[in-house]
């Protein structure tokens, strides 16, 4: 990216209990939108999850990542920030497991108007069902 044109990046913290999603300034660290699975909606989901049978070791899956992501994308259009760009060397080195539940969070970051630059890579690389 050259300098003109850099976007605001975003960026995800997995975990088998929660997705997170941050998007952090050009240039700095610092977060400007924020969205979890560990947000209170989610919070009867979690607990469902966490005491069903049979045990599992992941409490979020692709529908609760595309609410995220829904979120997130309010929250963004709210600051006025139109571009997002991801990381895609470090969404492809990630275990095909999770990359097939996050696609559904940038396609939910998208349809809510804000344009995320770099996720083409990623369709190349995960079959969608």
């Amino acid at each position: 990216m050259n300098g003109a044109h850099r976007h605001h990046l975003l960026q995800l913290v997995l975990s088998c209990r929660k997705i997170t999603a941050q998007v952090t300034q050009p240039g700095t660290s610092t977060i400007i939108a924020m969205a979890s699975s560990s947000e209170q909606e989610f919070l009867a989901q979690s607990r469902a999850n966490l005491y069903r049978f049979p045990r599992s070791n992941n409490f979020w899956d692709s529908k609760t990542a595309s609410r995220v992501g829904e979120k997130l994308g309010l929250r963004l259009r709210e600051l006025g920030v139109d571009a997002v760009s991801i990381d895609a060397e470090e969404e492809i080195s990630r275990p095909v497991h999770h990359r097939k539940r996050v696609l559904p969070l940038f396609d939910s970051v998208r349809r809510s108007g804000i344009r995320v630059d770099g996720t083409e890579q990623l369709n190349d690389v995960v079959p969608r069902d």
